[in-house]
């Protein structure tokens, strides 16, 4: 195989934006959206992260992005915030949709989720199509 091609195949799979991301933002709470009915990723989706207040389960606001082209949202939190209790993620997959010119049977997708040992990795991953979700813990 030419070196060409290896650099080609090694830009596909890591590239250095991806390289440098991962690097500065080691989120102890990932996501990655997939498009499971056209099989690519859920890339410029909006998404927001909250968490519950334990004495009123009144949600704040903790962050907002977008997912990248490969449908991740680098740096959700920080270490330093990550603290045990309970979490939410809210999808904003109608204009998720709508971007691509589709129409979907849930407007968002709200994934709530406890975290007890905030020293631990979390993945939480949403597999979406136009008429259904799921998601699990992914480490």
């Amino acid at each position: 195989m030419s070196a060409q091609r290896l650099q080609q195949l090694k830009a596909h799979i890591l590239p250095d934006n991806k390289i440098t991301a991962m690097a500065s933002s080691p989120s102890p709470l990932t996501t990655h959206v997939l498009n499971v009915a056209m099989g690519v990723p859920g890339s410029n989706m909006a998404l927001s992260l909250y968490r519950q207040d334990q004495a009123t389960n009144a949600w704040s606001l903790i962050t907002t992005g977008t997912t990248n082209d490969d449908g991740r949202c680098p740096g959700l939190i920080t270490k330093q915030l990550f603290t045990a209790g309970v979490y939410k993620m809210r999808f904003e997959t109608a204009q998720y949709w709508a971007s691509i010119g589709e129409t979907c049977f849930y407007p968002y997708v709200e994934i709530v989720f406890s975290i007890k040992n905030p020293d631990q990795k979390y993945h939480v991953p949403l597999l979406l199509s136009r008429f259904s979700y799921s998601t699990y813990r992914g480490s």
